[in-house]
């Protein structure tokens, strides 16, 4: 009778200690593809474009929540709305919500000073480049869409040009309402502002559309806007971004004012964020 030989089999045991320090160097490598992959899962939402707000002088972040309000209501939708302060200390404080289960959800960003004036519009951006850093780093959003009402479009354009272009996130759309590129000056006369503002053009991203809305009341202005000084927006805009359209509105409500009450702003607003239609108009 044959007996079982009792000397192991030494390529057995070789075999034994390779797969054993196989399992042991990959329990960690494995931990840490896991937790690499959640991360980068959770570092963006790329079905969420926020809509990030600035109001014009002298107004807070709460500057738009009737607006919001009159777009949940007319088109039974119900989105964030995320309301952002800076103080003159750099400090951020937030108000309301922010969810990612809204494709759309509403930002609004207000200023401890929301003074009139070209060197406070200057700081307005620099303390926008604090918020938009805070807002990126909280929520993970890679593109969002631009409103800006009165000087809330310059603190946009002068933030464009001076803090945004080492960014890797994209600008989709940019719309603004009644903001003042020239000041109150005639279009031949251009202030200091709108001359640096045209000289660093460059810096805009060039991939973006962008619909600057003016109100008229008497086809002139809107009762403190200079129709040309809206108009004057083209000469850091067009043949810099890939879209850019200077839209009149007149009839009631087209007053500086009383023009995010307008039901014609209103649709375009709507159409423009949310439902895009304009811009998939404008490429064909």
């Amino acid at each position: 009778m044959n007996r079982r030989s009792h000397n192991k089999n030494p390529n057995l045991k070789y075999l034994t200690i390779f797969v054993l320090t196989l399992v042991i160097l990959g329990i960690p490598s494995y931990i840490w593809t896991k937790k690499n992959v959640t991360s980068l899962a959770n570092r963006y939402h790329p079905t969420v474009t926020p809509v990030i707000m600035i109001p014009g002088s002298s107004a807070d972040a709460t500057h738009f929540d009737n607006l919001i309000s009159t777009v949940n209501q007319q088109y039974n939708e119900h989105h964030s709305l995320l309301r952002v302060t800076v103080g003159v200390n750099n400090q951020i404080s937030y108000s309301g919500n922010y969810s990612t289960k809204d494709k759309h959800p509403f930002v609004t960003i207000g200023f401890e000073n929301s003074q009139d004036g070209y060197s406070n519009i200057k700081k307005q951006a620099a303390w926008l480049n604090i918020a938009f850093k805070d807002l990126k780093n909280k929520y993970h959003f890679n593109n969002f869409n631009i409103f800006g009402h009165s000087n809330g479009g310059l603190i946009w354009t002068y933030y464009l040009e001076n803090y945004f272009k080492k960014s890797p996130i994209n600008i989709n759309r940019m719309m603004t309402v009644g903001t003042p590129y020239n000041l109150e000056s005639s279009d031949k006369d251009h202030t200091q502002m709108l001359k640096d503002l045209i000289s660093q053009r460059q810096n805009i991203p060039t991939e973006m559309t962008y619909y600057s809305i003016a109100g008229t009341k008497h086809y002139e202005d809107d009762g403190i806007v200079p129709l040309s000084s809206v108009s004057a927006g083209k000469y850091i805009y067009e043949d810099q971004i890939k879209n850019y359209t200077l839209v009149v509105l007149t009839g009631s409500n087209a007053e500086h004012s009383d023009m995010l009450a307008n039901y014609q702003f209103i649709t375009l607003f709507h159409q423009y964020f949310i439902k895009n239609t304009l811009q998939k108009n404008s490429s064909q």
